[in-house]
């Protein structure tokens, strides 16, 4: 008999794979010692009140205090939610997770203030100080900020009533979390295997990838039939996480919710235009899309339910952490000395906790603050996947490594809009550095796919979310009631817009009512954007451009407006121009895999 494997404890995990955190604090002592610094410094606060802009020295005393304050607090939090994530199991890393959450809330608590104490004074004597005092000078731009948003800042008897609202406004998010999530009761599927298995949202994706015809239209028919059982209460809920957002935005002065989202992100709103504008251009590639699926997959008519089993068998491509160590500082040898001996630093030092053990944190991620390493998650397995997973938690690192050398502690952050930037250009690299390795049609095949399959996820996909989410804000902003048939009309109709005539399965006209980020407030916009983004800088540079207006964007930070950083770098996201470049590529290597798969 085979013997089972099974995952290391902790303490059987090779040092040099794992994070050294010792650079943070040198001790778990170290760690509470600081702790209890933190937490009494904080009684500094309350002194502020009534002072903040009494004077240039009494406001900068004010932002070094709260500067001070916020980087200990964050070098506490890192430490702590990194040790525990590598063993969930320890209680004393679950201690040490719960105390420092509980004093971040109590610093929130006690600051919140601030702000508004800010606004309340004079605004000319606010920024006189910041042009006389060299100090405060550096502040600039988080002041713009802040008094941007004096418009919307209502008065203290009026941001009380907001906030008291706030849990009352979330109420249908939270109705639709526990339906979806606790609630709901799915039918038995039978699985590839031939047996009887429950269905939830995690075996779903798998089934739709299951070669077998009738297994995947099986589970999508008992998704969506179950969902069609909750149509009513979900458009309920639904509408009324719609008004809370329209209803907030009128409140706050905004000209729509669309308005008061992107606004937060300092994100002008032809951004969201300029992204369904070029989708909308190039739709028909997504129509080529689903007619390539169906002559691969031999078809007579495709539906929803064909669109997620790969066209390519699975390639037995393998990599060690070693191999994939030497692959991506070759693929990305492109951006240059200083971002390589970042890379080589990420590896050497210890920034990266590779393999699995009993009670790691799944998944993989890109974590740290000022003042530490960029540290990376990973629970390495040999292949493809994990490849590119770690080639773009690396975006993220060396991202957050820039910015952090770059830009002063205020600064040294990125907006969520830039996030997914550097980790897909450092996807889109490697992918270009593969298909230059490899001759094989298999081969070519499976990484094609792979592009594509992330394409049609990432852009279409979630355009095609954000296009939907916008139509029913504004829908109810006219006065249109959004019951469930007008959800399941509007739906199915956008949905025949993105995959084409070709696909008229009724049933997806109920995917709106299981998709949580419709309760997200206008988020998953910035996933397409990202993608594009990152797309126009990796094929600049990959032709041979020049790489450092990127390597800028990447140490750009937060000292300017997102747009702005981006637009320095050559990349107008108020224009179609990355969407566009982003589906050329698209459409050219949706004809290779074609030719290549198509006889």
């Amino acid at each position: 008999m085979s013997k089972t494997h099974e995952l290391p404890n902790r303490n059987e995990v090779k040092l040099e794979d794992t994070w050294d955190l010792t650079s943070i604090f040198e001790s778990d002592a170290s760690w509470d010692q600081e702790f209890e610094a933190v937490s009494e410094a904080m009684s500094e606060i309350e002194g502020l009140k009534g002072n903040i802009t009494k004077s240039d020295i009494s406001l900068l005393e004010s932002l070094k205090l709260r500067d001070s304050l916020t980087h200990r607090l964050e070098l506490l939090y890192v430490y702590a939610h990194l040790r525990f994530d590598t063993d969930t199991t320890d209680a004393t890393y679950q201690n040490m997770n719960g105390k420092i959450m509980s004093l971040v809330s109590k610093f929130s608590a006690a600051f919140s203030f601030f702000n508004t104490e800010i606004l309340s004074a004079n605004e000319q004597t606010v920024r006189g100080y910041l042009d006389a005092h060299e100090a405060l000078a550096l502040y600039k731009h988080e002041f713009d900020i802040l008094f941007k948003n004096r418009p919307h800042i209502l008065s203290d008897k009026e941001e009380r009533i907001m906030a008291s609202m706030g849990e009352v406004m979330s109420t249908p998010s939270q109705v639709f979390g526990m339906i979806n999530n606790a609630d709901i009761k799915f039918p038995d599927v039978t699985n590839d295997e031939g047996e009887k298995v429950p269905l939830s949202h995690g075996r779903f994706g798998l089934l739709l990838e299951s070669k077998n015809r009738d297994v995947r239209k099986e589970a999508f028919y008992g998704m969506y039939d179950t969902f069609s059982n909750l149509n009513n209460t979900l458009a309920s809920t639904l509408n009324g996480q719609v008004k809370a957002h329209n209803v907030s935005a009128n409140l706050r002065n905004f000209d729509s919710a669309r308005h008061a989202a992107l606004f937060g992100n300092h994100i002008d709103e032809s951004v969201f235009d300029a992204l369904l504008k070029g989708i909308h251009d190039n739709i028909g590639l997504m129509h080529d899309y689903v007619d390539l699926r169906k002559d691969v997959l031999k078809l007579d008519d495709i539906e929803m339910y064909d669109i997620y089993v790969p066209m390519i068998e699975d390639v037995d491509l393998k990599f060690t952490y070693e191999e994939a160590q030497e692959i991506i500082l070759d693929a990305l040898a492109v951006l240059g000395d200083e971002y390589h001996a970042v890379l080589k630093r990420a590896f050497t030092e210890r920034w990266i906790d590779v393999r699995e053990n009993k009670g790691k944190r799944s998944g993989a991620y890109s974590s740290g603050v000022y003042g530490t390493h960029p540290y990376i998650l990973m629970n390495w397995q040999d292949n493809v996947d994990n490849l590119f997973t770690l080639a773009h938690e690396l975006g993220h690192s060396v991202h957050s490594y820039f910015t952090r050398k770059y830009q002063p502690f205020i600064y040294g952050d990125y907006s969520i809009f830039l996030a997914e930037v550097a980790s897909t250009t450092n996807e889109n690299l490697l992918l270009n550095y593969l298909l230059d390795q490899y001759e094989d049609e298999k081969v070519r095949a499976y990484l094609l796919n792979h592009y594509l399959d992330s394409v049609k996820g990432t852009v279409f996909r979630q355009t095609q979310f954000a296009e939907f989410e916008h139509m029913i804000h504004v829908k109810d902003q006219e006065g249109t009631p959004l019951t469930a048939d007008t959800l399941n009309t509007m739906y199915y109709e956008l949905n025949k817009f993105y995959y084409g005539e070709a696909i008229s399965t009724d049933a997806i006209k109920y995917e709106w009512s299981r998709i949580p980020h419709f309760y997200y407030n206008y988020y998953v916009y910035q996933y397409a954007t990202g993608f594009s983004a990152a797309t126009l800088f990796s094929e600049t540079i990959y032709n041979g451009g020049d790489v450092e207006p990127y390597l800028n964007f990447l140490k750009a930070g937060s000292h300017q407006y997102p747009i702005d950083v981006l637009k320095l770098a050559g990349v107008d996201m108020t224009e179609s121009t990355a969407v566009d470049t982003t589906l050329e590529t698209f459409g050219k290597r949706l004809k290779e895999l074609r030719t290549l798969i198509v006889k």
